[in-house]
């Protein structure tokens, strides 16, 4: 599975505006690119994308930012990954002969997008959450 920075930088935009969802601060842009370390003329991009496909909501202003739409539980890899697609996929491209062989990689080309989209679409926010913060739990030490 091919990732791209794109991509990669949505999810963690979604990730930190999902640790803040309970704030009544908008994140700001400035905030969450210097955290990540993500360019901030690239995250504007990536956030005015995911607005326009209904996962943040922006605020103006000198208090301005971003927040989710939804619940952190409500959102899924999948969407956000979709919500920054480029809508050629060259993958698609490839393989357009009908031999036999061609026809037969095309199947497995589609099977494994389709594995692929599954287990995105099966994974949401909260649950990506949940685990890139430690568990409170004891502590033991030595």
């Amino acid at each position: 599975m091919n990732v791209s920075a794109k991509t990669e930088y949505a999810c963690i935009a979604i990730l930190e505006l999902a640790a803040r969802y309970h704030s009544t601060d908008p994140a700001r842009v400035r905030d969450l690119a210097e955290a990540h370390n993500i360019p901030s003329r690239f995250l504007v991009q990536i956030l005015l994308q995911m607005k326009a496909s209904g996962l943040v909501v922006s605020t103006r202003g000198k208090t301005g930012g971003y927040h989710l739409i939804r619940p952190p539980h409500k959102i899924t890899l999948a969407e956000i990954m979709n919500a920054v697609k480029s809508p050629c996929n060259g993958t698609q491209k490839a393989c357009r002969k009908k031999s036999p062989a061609a026809r037969t990689l095309r199947q497995v080309w589609d099977e494994a997008r389709q594995a692929e989209q599954e287990v995105l679409e099966s994974v949401t926010v909260a649950e990506l959450l949940d685990h890139s913060h430690p568990s409170s739990g004891p502590m033991y030490y030595i």
